[in-house]
């Protein structure tokens, strides 16, 4: 195990020794201490290695993730996991703003709350929120899931596009063009799956599904206000 101590050790010297491992390397374990809230921890990784951050960070830890496994044990700040491609990135407590936004792929887990815009832009990550999500959570959103089991603030899904989100709790209200939709057998399989490899403890059946009415595709004079 590869342990680095941020106390002494720079951040460019702590992700530059991150982005040296490829994919066939034997260091696959790392440890980085005392965090202390410092930016852009553990960005643009691209091996199938395991990060544990061991305290806080501050804004886009994990961005730009590939095949790597983050796991920050404090909270997060703004834009976690941003732009992730691959991988896992989990965050033992809160995060912060625009948490996995314009996410491509992997599997992003919030273990607390998330504050606003958490999956904005998302474009086939998939996030599941223990807690609660802010408002205008999934603005945007193009593909991939969200799954909250907490409640989910104003203007869920606002403006999105063909990603699934899963609301167990309440949602304070919907954005432009976000409605519930019927939960079918196919969507009962998929939240099963995200909430077992998210380590989360609901049953599928008490998630409520909301996803696009799909009357913003195309310009249409009726639908003018709506814009």
């Amino acid at each position: 195990m590869q342990t680095i101590d941020m106390a002494t050790a720079p951040l460019r010297e702590v992700n530059t020794a991150l982005q040296a491992q490829a994919a066939q390397t034997n260091q696959t374990q790392w440890v980085i201490e005392n965090p202390r809230g410092a930016h852009a921890i553990a960005v643009g990784l691209d091996a199938p290695i395991e990060v544990t951050v061991k305290g806080s960070t501050g804004y886009y830890c994990a961005g730009m993730n590939k095949q790597a496994t983050v796991h920050v044990t404090g909270s997060a700040g703004p834009g976690v996991a941003e732009n992730m491609m691959s991988g896992t990135v989990i965050i033992d407590g809160d995060a912060s703003q625009y948490a996995g936004a314009t996410g491509h792929g992997g599997l992003l887990v919030i273990k607390g709350n998330a504050s606003s815009r958490c999956g904005i832009s998302m474009k086939g990550i998939d996030i599941v929120v223990h807690g609660n999500i802010g408002h205008m959570s999934a603005f945007m959103a193009q593909s991939g899931n969200l799954v909250v089991l907490g409640d989910a603030g104003d203007a869920l899904g606002d403006s999105l596009y063909e990603a699934r989100l899963f609301v167990r709790g309440s949602v304070k209200s919907l954005g432009s063009d976000c409605i519930e939709k019927e939960m079918r057998p196919e969507h009962l399989e998929i939240l099963k799956d995200l909430l077992e490899r998210a380590g989360a403890d609901a049953k599928p059946e008490e998630f409520k599904r909301y996803g696009s009415a799909r009357t913003l595709y195309n310009f249409h004079v009726d639908h003018a206000g709506a814009y």
